[in-house]
């Protein structure tokens, strides 16, 4: 079943789409929006898998928002200007439907979504109890995870853009288990990183491109019990 969640700035264009999912088997729309910022408040707290995205609006394009949601929902791009489709695809999205929208093509872009929600691949994302409530979280978008200062049973997972997330209650054993192992190492008793996020290493340390509390990168030391597998990911 696809939920899915409209935003367009435009009211007319909203009931159109509106009209045409309700025509169409096994789509539901849980909410639409005309205003990006109350969408990017309230769509964290929504059951849905989709997001129709106007590229055009006012404030915040639909770039902007499929930036800060791309994690965590599907996206499928609609607008009526050709030279944003670079752009659109740059960000991984499901797919870009022209204006007018006309029925079939967007039950093409349905299909693409089914799809990938039927068949998410192995170890795509982590479903977790976090500092949020139940949470989905991709695996693609974790740049690196530490043992919470707080709590040491919670882990901390910095993400791509920035933010952080509170993993609760989940040892490495099983963190490292979710997560495609081609992708991610354990580097101490208390760090993990995204190899694509480490710039520099030797036998002691790493060094990350991602920025340090004290300026410069953030610097990793290499456990002795990690060394040899860490190596290994590097082909040494």
């Amino acid at each position: 079943m696809i939920k899915c969640v409209i935003l367009d700035d435009e009211l007319l264009a909203i009931s159109y789409l509106k009209l045409l999912c309700e025509e169409m088997e096994d789509v539901e729309v849980i909410k639409a929006y005309n205003d990006p910022r109350l969408f990017l408040h309230e769509i964290g707290d929504i059951d849905c898998n989709v997001c129709i995205l106007d590229i055009e609006m006012p404030g915040i394009s639909g770039l902007q928002v499929a930036e800060r949601i791309s994690g965590s929902k599907k996206i499928i791009f609609t607008t009526a200007y050709k030279e944003y489709a670079a752009e659109a695809f740059d960000l991984n999205v499901l797919d870009y439907v022209r204006k007018p929208i006309k029925k079939e093509r967007l039950l093409q872009a349905f299909e693409k979504a089914k799809d990938v929600l039927g068949n998410p691949g192995p170890n795509d994302f982590i479903e977790w109890n976090t500092n949020i409530g139940r949470t989905v979280l991709f695996t693609d978008r974790i740049a690196y995870i530490r043992t919470s200062e707080i709590d040491s049973r919670d882990k901390e997972a910095l993400l791509t853009d920035g933010s952080t997330i509170v993993l609760k209650n989940l040892n490495f054993k099983s963190l490292l288990e979710m997560l495609p192992s081609k992708n991610f190492a354990q580097v101490n008793k208390k760090e993990i990183i995204a190899l694509p996020f480490v710039k520099v290493f030797s036998t002691q340390e790493l060094i990350t491109t991602l920025p340090a509390d004290n300026e410069g990168f953030l610097k990793l030391q290499i456990g002795d019990a990690y060394r040899s597998a860490l190596m290994e990911k590097f082909g040494k």
